[in-house]
């Protein structure tokens, strides 16, 4: 009898630290253009070894391919992640050498923590979903909007930080892993959200209400008013905006705005051109009924910011960030809060659109609710 489509998925995840453990042990492909061809050949073996395991299941939703394969480097990420930090060892010194010199940096190592652990168990939840006929489209956009954020923050970070001047062959393994998580939220966003069925007499109570009648949505509304300021006055400060409150903030608060690596800098600028329109968005959809959009978007968007902030936060303390980068002990409280509550206000924001979403529903015809009943 065979096991379970997402058991043997993390089955074969585990081989990754022993194929890792291997390559570091052979000095004949530890140079640039082999560490690509044999991460190429790796990923390629990994996606027929995916094949097998459901040739016999009558259908197989395409992207399952994308979540098995990502599974896989979820585990090559933890290998590296707890190397840097001193538990494990022999596993990523090749690589880091000739293929992605900048995996060894504070805010990789946080990445691929996220990458290990989060994204690794939400595949596997995803994969047992598709495989038994549940709905997993909110779990797969809560997985694209975090590793969308994370893409376009590690790649124009590596170019513009001080990693840029040694890149390897072995960045380019990043395009795939760039263009698949778009491609699967094109596929879930086509894909029709399972609404619940309330009475049009309900929607229609609901949506008449106003903002300052629903102070859990007004709340709300406050505080994704101060995430979009916090959002603009911290890309002012990564573009040495020259008012003494900049430069007081990124001295005396979060040095780590200015470390070379590029990583922060080029997330307040992400935060500007793309968080920021999407929490007015956000706004604008807690003041108008009807903004079913807001449902789906606010999953994506609570991803991308839980996984943008995580590594954020987990930089700014950790041990391979050079001290005067680091977060001030003596402004720890405020500094953490300030970025916690930026990961957690889109969280509570998507979990209050699917708690009730009736607000956000479009208003249902007298005739239909009539034709459901029957």
């Amino acid at each position: 009898m065979k096991p379970p489509t997402e058991v043997s998925v993390f089955l074969l995840s585990l081989s990754a630290p022993v194929v890792l453990f291997t390559l570091n042990n052979i000095p004949a492909i530890q140079e640039p253009l082999p560490v690509l061809a044999i991460g190429i050949f790796v990923l390629g073996s990994v996606c027929l070894l995916v094949h097998f395991i459901v040739k016999t299941k009558p259908k197989v939703d395409p992207l399952f391919y994308v979540f098995a394969e990502f599974s896989f480097t979820c585990l090559v990420g933890l290998t590296n992640a707890l190397e840097q930090d001193g538990f494990i060892w022999g596993f990523m010194g090749f690589y880091l050498k000739m293929g992605e010199p900048h995996l060894s940096c504070a805010y990789a190592v946080m990445m691929s923590y996220w990458e290990g652990v989060f994204h690794f168990g939400l595949f596997l939840i995803i994969i047992h979903r598709m495989f038994n006929g549940k709905s997993y489209r909110n779990l797969g956009l809560l997985w694209a909007g975090s590793s969308i954020a994370h893409q376009i923050v590690l790649i124009p970070g590596v170019i513009v930080g001080k990693h840029g001047s040694n890149l390897r062959p072995a960045f380019v393994r990043n395009v795939p892993f760039f263009l698949a998580p778009f491609w699967v939220a094109s596929v879930l966003f086509n894909r029709p959200t399972q609404m619940p069925i309330i009475t049009a007499d309900k929607i229609s109570v609901e949506q008449e209400k106003k903002l300052t009648s629903r102070p859990v949505d007004l709340l709300l509304s406050l505080l994704l008013v101060g995430a979009a300021i916090f959002s603009v006055f911290r890309a002012f400060v990564v573009l040495d905006c020259s008012f003494d409150f900049c430069f007081t903030y990124i001295y005396q608060y979060e040095p780590y705005l200015k470390d070379p690596v590029g990583f922060p800098k080029v997330m307040m600028l992400v935060y500007l051109f793309y968080a920021v329109p999407l929490l007015a968005a956000f706004i604008y959809g807690l003041q108008t009924p009807g903004c079913s959009w807001m449902l789906d978007l606010s999953i994506f968007f609570a991803g991308a910011m839980a996984q943008t902030q995580w590594c954020h936060i987990g930089a700014s303390l950790h041990s391979r960030t050079p001290f005067t980068y680091r977060l001030p002990s003596d402004k720890w409280w405020p500094v953490i809060s300030l970025n916690v509550l930026l990961a957690v206000v889109p969280i509570l924001l998507a979990l209050r659109c699917h708690a009730i979403p009736t607000y956000f529903m479009k208003p249902v015809s007298k005739g239909h609710e009539e034709k459901k009943k029957k």
